[in-house]
C-alpha cells in the first residue's frame, strides 16, 4: 500500500497507520478512504493528494 502525500500541506497518509483521529482504521488503503474524507491538516479532499 502506498502512501499519499496532500499537495498543498504535505500531510502524508500512510495506510498502515490510518487516520485513527477521524475514524479510519489502521490498513485502510487510500482508494478506500470515504469520498468525502479529507487531509486532517488543512480540509482538502482526496483529489489534492499524490502517490509517494
Amino acid at each position: 500500500m502506498a502512501k499519499w502525500s496532500c499537495l498543498a500541506c504535505g500531510y502524508v497518509y500512510d495506510p498502515e497507520v490510518g487516520d485513527p483521529d477521524n475514524g479510519i482504521a489502521p490498513g485502510t488503503d487510500f482508494a478506500d478512504l470515504p469520498e468525502d474524507w479529507v487531509c486532517p491538516n488543512c480540509g482538502l479532499g482526496k483529489d489534492n493528494f499524490e502517490p509517494l
